[in-house]
């Protein structure tokens, strides 16, 4: 799947997450730096949070994340804010699965949520040794 394909245009009335709710959380004080601005490690981290559960239900495996590409911070996030994180499956290689991550956020004063980070993120599955394990598709065995 292009990623180019799945932008959302936050201010497009009809823009609305892609792929399922796997976090949600709220925006506190102890997230801010000292202007009072959410930092952009903290929503990326939830981000990453939401990812490898989705990625560790979808393959039913232990998954490590080893990359995070084309990440795209379009608005700020503030304090009080809901963050919600969604994901779908891009691709299930032989021992790794590509996942689009979208934050979204309801704020206090609007309705509709606003997308204010979206990116790709691939997890590896590992065995109990921490080394990269095959996935086995749904309906086959090992």
């Amino acid at each position: 799947m292009s990623g180019e394909a799945h932008r959302h245009d936050s201010s497009e009335p009809t823009a609305a997450p892609r792929g399922e709710l796997s976090l949600r959380t709220l925006a506190m004080p102890a997230d801010t730096n000292q202007s009072g601005d959410i930092f952009g490690g903290w929503l990326l981290s939830q981000m990453d949070i939401g990812g490898g559960i989705f990625a560790g239900k979808t393959v039913r495996l232990r998954t490590v994340t080893v990359a995070i590409e084309a990440m795209t911070f379009r608005k700020p996030v503030f304090v009080g804010d809901v963050v919600s994180v969604y994901t779908d499956t891009v691709r299930v290689g032989r021992t790794s699965i590509t996942v689009r991550v979208e934050a979204w956020v309801t704020r206090s004063s609007e309705s509709q949520m606003i997308l204010v980070t979206d990116g790709t993120f691939t997890y590896v599955a590992i065995d109990e040794r921490g080394a990269p394990t095959p996935i086995i598709p749904d309906g086959l065995t090992a």
